[in-house]
């Protein structure tokens, strides 16, 4: 059953980059012809190698987190190794981030460069067990190398909405970029599509994506515990504690956001619809239902 549901959750995500990267494809196409094609592959490969190497670094000094050890953090030190050893998986760099504010997040291209941070508002907040819950979900992020995806799946959305950008200056001051003289009987109505249209589809695809994987993290770490119970209580304290006190959302702080576990900003009324996490209840009641069965 579990391998079963990671090859499902794999392909869905495997088609929503590709769709992702089609959609740039596309945009470029309308944008400029064959030189804007050209251009959109160059940014996508420029960036998604910048998300690669540099993303780690980019999150842990968003939430100015700060390296940890086994001897200042003893607690995290044997959740995470545990954790770590049961994922057959080296050990991740641990930090801290100053921070009221209850969460959790993993960053890492793959398992040997990872590292797994904590809010101290987290740390004082839940107890052994709801911690475990907890790192267990993002241990699973780091096996399943979701955030790689992630960033890549923000990366290629973010090309979208740049390329969308551009094209609203050709649509405002007529430079269209393309090859086609007839570009003002009809071309402009393509540019003008892409422009409102594009931003909307990538976001989609991009919250389609992370909500996948924030599903799946959660039942591989309720598998590698053994315990979905502590999990589905770690969230419901965590909905509390980011409402009660939520992080400013910045642009910084933006891209990270969608790392942590759970929602850091304080999201109401239509702001629900565009959250990079799932229905925190959806959450919960899966973990519940998966309380009933056998951990496979």
């Amino acid at each position: 059953m579990h391998t079963q549901s990671s090859f499902g959750n794999g392909v869905k995500t495997a088609a929503l980059l590709g769709l992702l990267s089609a959609l740039i494809l596309i945009a470029g196409g309308i944008f400029g012809g064959s030189q804007g094609l050209i251009i959109a592959l160059f940014i996508a490969l420029a960036m998604n190698a910048f998300s690669y190497f540099f993303s780690e670094k980019l999150a842990l000094r968003s939430m100015k987190a700060y390296p940890v050890t086994e001897v200042e953090q003893p607690r995290l030190y044997a959740i995470v190794n545990e954790l770590a050893q049961a994922n057959h998986m080296p050990m991740p760099a641990l930090y801290l981030s100053p921070t009221q504010a209850p969460n959790a997040f993993a960053t890492g291209r793959n398992p040997r460069h990872a590292a797994v941070c904590c809010t101290e508002g987290i740390m004082a907040m839940m107890d052994d067990r709801e911690l475990r819950g907890v790192l267990g979900h993002e241990i699973s992020h780091v096996h399943n190398r979701d955030i790689l995806i992630s960033s890549v799946a923000g990366t290629l959305a973010a090309v979208i909405v740049y390329i969308a950008h551009f094209a609203q200056f050709a649509a405002i001051f007529g430079g269209m970029g393309g090859n086609n003289r007839n570009s003002n009987d009809g071309g402009i109505f393509g540019v003008l599509a892409l422009a409102i249209l594009g931003p909307i589809a990538a976001t989609l695809v991009q919250l389609a994506i992370s909500r996948n994987r924030e599903f799946q993290a959660d039942a591989s770490g309720a598998r590698v515990t053994g315990d979905p119970l502590a999990l589905a209580s770690a969230l419901r304290k965590l909905e509390r504690g980011t409402q009660a006190a939520p992080l400013a959302q910045t642009a910084q702080l933006a891209p990270t956001s969608s790392l942590m576990i759970a929602n850091p900003f304080h999201g109401g009324g239509v702001g629900k619809l565009f959250s990079t996490h799932p229905p925190m209840d959806e959450r919960i009641k899966r973990l519940e239902a998966m309380a009933g069965q056998p951990l496979v």
